[in-house]
């Protein structure tokens, strides 16, 4: 299993918007700049993020993305899969000379393993990373300032 450019990107999007964002919209140029994720890919890694039901978007010059869960709430391994699908060890399509007591064996041990990896996923979230972002000295973003004209 490797975790794709899009997983990666996808769970330090999400770290973002709830380390940086304070709960309020974020713009995808802000999430960009602080991560380095091309824009065009961010936006496409939203949309599947927003099919999944972890961020929600808003329109207009205050908009941008927003978590759609608490950051307790969002695991790993929920963006993973939104991102990526399954986590799953891919196995060989099977050699129809081997043995089928050896592939059930070593099948049932790659099913294993890859459970193990999912719970792996899914036993850090989206908060834990928060706190380790703090208990690095991580700075967070200045709160944006919005200026109006009259």
């Amino acid at each position: 299993m490797k975790l794709s450019n899009k997983g990666r990107y996808g769970v330090r999007a999400i770290f973002d918007i709830a380390f940086h964002s304070g709960g309020k919209a974020t713009q995808i140029k802000d999430i960009s700049g602080r991560q380095a994720i091309p824009p065009r890919f961010l936006e496409q890694i939203f949309q599947d993020l927003k099919r999944a039901g972890l961020v929600t978007s808003k329109r207009g010059p205050r908009g941008g993305y927003a978590l759609a869960v608490d950051p307790d709430d969002i695991r790993i391994g929920d963006i993973v899969r939104a991102l990526e699908g399954p986590i799953v060890l891919t196995g060989a399509d099977g050699n129809g000379d081997a043995d089928e007591t050896s592939r059930v064996v070593t099948e049932s041990a790659f099913s294993e393993l890859s459970e193990n990896i999912e719970a792996c996923f899914d036993a850090i979230t989206i908060q834990d990373l928060c706190d380790r972002g703090d208990a690095h000295g991580v700075r967070r973003a200045p709160p944006r300032r919005y200026v109006y004209s009259i």
